[in-house]
């Protein structure tokens, strides 16, 4: 028997009165005014928490967790405002040493530049090396001459790039698949980092829907002993005939991994982004990836087979056209990213119990944009009080690396729409505190007697301070089943 003792505790979601919590064996056994609840044993741990909050702990409703770990040691290029910065950062980069055969940027927003990418910039900033930068929304790459000619050699086809060398959509993922095929020793211990940086956030578990993402990789990395984390490993489309063969449901505890690792959602991509402007909107504008005729039989595929979608759809045609596919199979799953929202469908969400996994850092990433880009339909961008209000189920998550791993300026985002100095950007769309905390962690709001002791302690109550203090909020500590994955008490 493991117990811990955390003394003199507060709890979010209730009155505030310090209290004592007992963890036992990974779950919460008691809750009891300060100072009256004993050591069990002279094993116990007893912790001063010294009027710490105490909250379920946080997740990541949207994480591509590889990637993360990737972007976190590629050179980054998001605050570059033009082509030629862009360039000049990967020139100063390769000056100074490429340890990998390709040099690779990451973050690049091009939607505001004065001039478009050129491939020659490129071949310029780093002769005779291939170089590749990745888009912020991951939805495209630019590549100079040498990179799309060694990419297409390894994918086996030419690759459609014109002058700008750049990639949209499906031919710019299979570049990114490609660039992440890293000796699986080197990617774990990325992703060991990666996991420990989540865990110093308060983040207790994530939804990862990495493209080539697969249950044994996870398996594997838990043995190893990356385990401060629970995951929920996504499926997609070129793994659904495995995935039926092996019989995973999503909810599914995979055996051997001590309850860390369960299948995830079926993920379906339907249309494109915002940034590169592919995301399909009822005008017309934007891709769509998968016609209505095809999607509906293959969500019902993968919903026969005990997996629940999570669609990607951003434009507001997307977006209908996957509440329509998920009404038509009758399932309930999620709309991921659900950016633009014609306003009947707002009420949609709530009448056919599909949630809402939104990523509100996006909204200040890419606000500017949606101005230019999405004139005149901004009230209905990142609409989150329209759908609070319509009673629609919200989960919040990053979209790692498009935005930080890091839940609390997903909060942050969701209840201020604002950063950096600027006015809130459409602050009638402000989600509410409560539904921001509760859409960031497993539902809960307050830790209860018999909660698993998935727990994270911070200084501050989540639920009153300002949209800057929770962009900042410090984490004392976190514990997956009682377990400390990270403490600074």
């Amino acid at each position: 028997m493991t117990a811990t003792l955390l003394r003199t505790v507060r709890r979010v979601g209730t009155s505030g009165a310090p209290a004592d919590a007992l963890v036992v064996d990974g779950r919460v056994t008691a809750v009891a005014p300060a100072g009256t609840l004993d050591p069990l044993d002279h094993d116990t741990e007893v912790v001063a928490a010294d009027g710490a909050w105490l909250g379920p702990g946080l997740r990541d409703h949207h994480v591509h967790l590889d990637q993360w770990a990737l972007v976190r040691r590629r050179v980054d290029v998001t605050d570059c405002t033009s082509a030629e910065d862009t360039a000049d950062r990967l020139a100063a980069a390769a000056r100074s040493g490429v340890p990998d055969r390709v040099l690779v940027g990451h973050g690049y927003r091009d939607g505001l530049w004065p001039r478009p990418a050129r491939r020659e910039l490129l071949d310029q900033a780093a002769p005779g090396l291939p170089v590749v930068v990745v888009s912020a929304d991951l939805h495209a790459v630019w590549c100079n001459t040498i990179a799309l000619a060694h990419f297409g050699a390894v994918l086996g086809r030419a690759l459609p790039a014109g002058a700008d060398g750049v990639l949209r959509e499906q031919d710019a993922f299979d570049v990114t698949g490609a660039l992440s095929r890293v000796p699986d020793e080197v990617l774990d211990g990325y992703v060991a980092d990666a996991v420990e940086a989540a865990a110093a956030r308060g983040v207790t578990g994530v939804v990862d829907l990495e493209m080539d993402a697969d249950l044994d990789r996870w398996v594997r990395r838990i043995h190893a002993g990356t385990d401060g984390l629970r995951i929920a490993s996504g499926v997609y489309p070129a793994r659904l005939d495995e995935a039926v063969r092996r019989g995973l449901r999503t909810g599914d505890v995979v055996d051997g991994t001590r309850g860390l690792l369960t299948v995830g959602p079926f993920k379906v991509i339907t249309d494109g982004s915002l940034g590169t402007r592919t995301a399909a909107t009822a005008d017309g504008e934007g891709v769509l990836t998968w016609a209505p005729e095809d999607l509906v039989p293959l969500l019902r595929r993968a919903v026969d087979a005990g997996l629940v979608p999570a669609v990607h759809a951003i434009g507001d045609r997307a977006v209908t056209l996957a509440l329509d596919a998920l009404e038509t199979v009758g399932a309930r799953g999620s709309i991921e990213h659900a950016q633009l929202l014609a306003a009947p469908d707002v009420e949609r969400f709530a009448r056919l119990g599909v949630v809402a996994s939104v990523q509100p850092e996006h909204a200040m990433d890419d606000r500017d944009i949606a101005d230019r880009y999405w004139a005149g339909r901004t009230d209905r961008a990142f609409p989150f009080a329209a759908l609070e209000r319509a009673g629609a189920a919200m989960v919040l998550g990053s979209d790692a690396p498009v935005a930080p791993l890091d839940p609390w300026v997903s909060m942050a985002a969701a209840v201020g729409r604002d950063r950096d100095g600027r006015e809130p950007w459409h602050p009638e769309q402000r989600m509410s505190a409560l539904a921001a905390w509760r859409g960031s962690t497993d539902g809960r709001v307050s830790v209860s007697v018999g909660d698993v002791a998935d727990l994270v302690l911070v200084p501050s109550d989540p639920l009153t301070v300002s949209s800057a203090e929770l962009r900042t909020m410090p984490v004392t500590a976190t514990a997956v089943a009682g377990r400390w994955t990270h403490r600074d008490l």
